[in-house]
């Protein structure tokens, strides 16, 4: 042990240190998809149209690695944010709702990513695909998508709940 951890109090301070750092802050959790996992998920729960899945799929590769946290910072000091990297300068607002998706960045990082596919599915119907850069340089050729239908049986997959009117992503 270390000589300034021998006295009890820095000793019940260190801790305690974990605990207080949890309390002082939002707990962000973040999620780690799996490509059949993602597949699944968008299909079955939001309706994400089965031809443009592997167009989804290759874009969330790229942009995040599947992850619901991260976080890029970008040279023009904006910001990417989340599963599918949506940046700060036009479709959300730093520490605030804003952008043309009216949210929080900071709520695109985290493992509820409702918010997310609302914004990127209103990305995807303003600019289509090639706003995002992974989805430009990776998956614009059909070649490199994925052949989701082989690797994850995504012709069995079907909507779980009844058919909302953006279904059509």
């Amino acid at each position: 042990m270390s000589p300034e951890l021998k006295t009890p109090n820095v000793r019940i301070l260190a801790l305690l240190m974990p605990l207080f750092l949890l309390m002082s802050g939002e707990l962000v959790e973040s999620k780690q998809y799996m490509r059949c996992e993602l597949t699944r998920v968008l299909v079955e729960n939001y309706r994400f149209q089965k031809t443009l899945m592997s167009n989804w799929i290759c874009l969330v590769e790229h942009e995040s690695s599947l992850d619901t946290n991260k976080v890029t910072r970008n040279e023009n000091n904006s910001k990417n944010y989340g599963l599918f990297q949506i940046n700060s300068k036009d479709y959300c607002a730093e520490g605030r709702r804003g952008g043309l998706c009216n949210i929080k960045c900071e709520d695109l990082s985290n493992d509820d990513i409702s918010d997310d596919i609302a914004c990127a599915k209103t990305i995807q119907q303003r600019d289509g695909f090639k706003y995002w850069k992974g989805w430009n340089r990776f998956c614009r050729n059909t070649q490199n998508l994925p052949n989701l239908d082989v690797s994850c049986k995504l012709s069995k997959l079907s909507p779980l709940r009844s058919p909302s009117p953006n279904s059509f992503y």
